[in-house]
């Protein structure tokens, strides 16, 4: 049986994350929503590093990406780690490629001293759903994610 690996994606990774970008967003039926380009991803990932993306393997081949970024909890005074994405191809899914990326992540967090792992999930994704509850992981409850867009924020940032 093959085994994922999982590596730190490089600058020459950016049009494969972008793909993988847009393979998530038609199976989240998104789509429409992706305005990311290889030379947005390239400034935000590599020269700003205001984002990581990890890349797995099997035999060489690329299977699927994670995003992710630290945040910070005031509460626990110390950074945490947010999964914006993990996405596993169709083909591959079901041979524990999902969970090695989460081990994986984990593996940073504890290495780096960080005192959350967070993700949100869309809530008719069922089967992953079930997967996290299946890692231990638990939905927080009274918390709504609120969210401003682009023209929101433009809009409130010229009340300034």
């Amino acid at each position: 049986m093959s085994e994922m690996h999982v590596r730190p994606a490089v600058e020459a990774d950016i049009p494969l994350i972008l793909r993988f970008i847009r393979e998530l967003a038609e199976y989240e039926k998104l789509s429409d929503q992706v305005t990311a380009t290889e030379e947005i991803l390239t400034e935000w990932i590599f020269k700003r590093q205001r984002a990581e993306a990890l890349i797995g393997e099997e035999d060489g081949a690329p299977v699927g990406y994670a995003l992710l970024f630290h945040n910070f909890s005031t509460f626990l005074g110390r950074a945490g780690i947010y999964i914006e994405d993990i996405y596993v191809r169709p083909e591959h899914r079901k041979k524990g490629y999902g969970k090695a990326f989460f081990k994986h992540i984990a593996g940073l967090c504890r290495d780096r001293g960080c005192g959350r792992l967070e993700w949100s999930c869309l809530d008719w994704n069922r089967p992953s759903i079930d997967f996290y509850l299946s890692l231990g992981a638990r939905p927080m409850e009274d918390w709504t994610i609120y969210r401003l867009n682009t023209d929101s924020i433009n809009k409130l940032a010229e009340d300034l």
